[in-house]
């Protein structure tokens, strides 16, 4: 069986078989971005893909997962910045307890701007329907006047 370390300065206890691995091509095509989009979250540091001894990248169960929770953020409106608050930059062990607490204030924070947007495009709504019937009557007054007017011209003849 293949056995690739996950740094090749510094051996780890975690020693990844092949059939564990999958290369930038193929977590790009599993998550229909980029590979370019993977190589920019690996430079802000927020995966850490191993290297093979030849330098190539792989990622692991952990970096997909990584991968899935950053997309996943990116979809619900959080800055990168507190998507790696959320799912920890280091990979030291992260307090699940912590990373949910994190998870739950941008989540607040996120709701509490939607609940603010929504209020603002119904307020929004409000008034164009208003402007709306308000133009409609207008046009129906013009259009009485045009035929009240049609129908004089046409008696004086």
């Amino acid at each position: 069986m293949n056995r690739i370390m996950m740094n090749s300065e510094e051996p780890k206890k975690d020693i990844i078989t092949q059939k564990d691995i999958i290369t930038i091509s193929e977590l790009a095509h599993e998550f229909d971005v980029s590979t370019r989009s993977i190589r920019f979250y690996e430079e802000k540091g927020m995966i850490s893909p191993g290297r093979t001894n030849g330098n190539q990248r792989f990622y692991t169960k952990r970096d997909r997962a990584r991968l899935r929770l950053i997309l996943r953020g990116k979809r619900f409106g959080y800055t990168l910045e507190e998507i790696a608050e959320i799912i920890g930059m280091t990979d030291v062990d992260y307090n699940e307890a912590e990373q949910l607490r994190k998870a739950l204030k941008f989540g607040d924070r996120r709701l509490a701007e939607i609940r603010e947007r929504i209020s603002e495009l119904q307020h929004l709504e409000h008034d164009l329907m208003a402007l709306h019937e308000h133009m409609d009557s207008r046009l129906k007054e013009l259009e009485v006047k045009k035929d009240k007017r049609a129908v004089e011209e046409y008696f004086e003849e």
